[in-house]
């Protein structure tokens, strides 16, 4: 039985590679032009949304939303969620129509196509590089200054041991978040792992459960608080994910 569940993963696995490039290809004119300018990005953001839900649809999966909180439209949030799959990257585009942007790691500019859209709207990060942490944090500024959000998923990877429900958070998301003076807005999704890890024989389609948290106000707070908002946001998703309220 294992064998043929691993057989099938395999092909869900292809599956999910041809239907990104499927998509994006399809979508390719739209996400070509809608990165053309800077101030493109909301349309950017819609086009790149439709493609995640048709992603997420074509691999067989559906979402499911209990949301505790309504996002305010044109408002500035900091987006975190658990990262356990490459999913969660169009889970969360289709979680919330808050044009944000991603920080995400620069090895995926490489998958060709999507990696090109990827380094020209998302802001790259080596995490193993201080100067590139630094420049992604001076970006990820700008953003916000222009009125849009931000989203990191504060793990600051995929943890390597399949068993860790969650791994410890880093700063960067926090530090921002009280600096400007925005709301953590927190997500768990629960399935993702489920449907497709980054190991290899391991997945298949089913739905993927989001709860979308209530907000977490950084008024008032300072850099001296970022340990204490860091570890509330984690206590908030690790609760969620030991005990499922979607």
């Amino acid at each position: 039985m294992k064998f043929f569940k691993q057989i099938f993963a395999t092909f869900y696995r292809i599956w999910f590679y041809l239907i990104i490039a499927f998509f994006t290809i399809l979508l390719f004119p739209f996400l070509l032009i809608s990165i053309l300018k800077h101030s493109w990005y909301p349309f950017f953001f819609k086009v790149a949304r439709t493609w995640s839900i048709l992603v997420i649809y074509g691999i067989g999966c559906y979402p499911v939303i209990k949301r505790d909180v309504k996002y305010e439209k044109g408002k500035s949030y900091m987006f975190v969620a658990n990262h356990t799959s490459m999913t969660d990257i169009m889970l969360m585009f289709h979680s919330t129509k808050n044009p944000f942007v991603f920080v995400g790691k620069k090895e995926l500019a490489k998958i060709p196509l999507f990696g090109y859209i990827y380094k020209r709207t998302c802001i790259l990060v080596d995490r193993g590089n201080t100067k590139s942490r630094v420049e992604a944090f001076r970006r990820a500024e700008i953003r916000l200054n222009e009125g849009l959000s931000v989203c990191i998923f504060p793990e600051g990877g995929v943890p390597d041991d399949l068993s860790l429900l969650l791994d410890e958070f880093k700063d960067g998301a926090f530090r921002l978040s009280i600096e400007h003076q925005i709301p953590i807005a927190p997500m768990t999704f629960h399935d993702n792992k489920k449907r497709f890890p980054y190991f290899f024989f391991i997945g298949g389609p089913g739905k993927m459960r989001v709860k979308v948290h209530k907000l977490i106000s950084t008024a008032n707070l300072t850099l001296d608080n970022r340990k204490e908002l860091k570890k509330e946001t984690r206590d908030v998703i690790l609760n969620e994910l030991l005990n499922p309220t979607v």
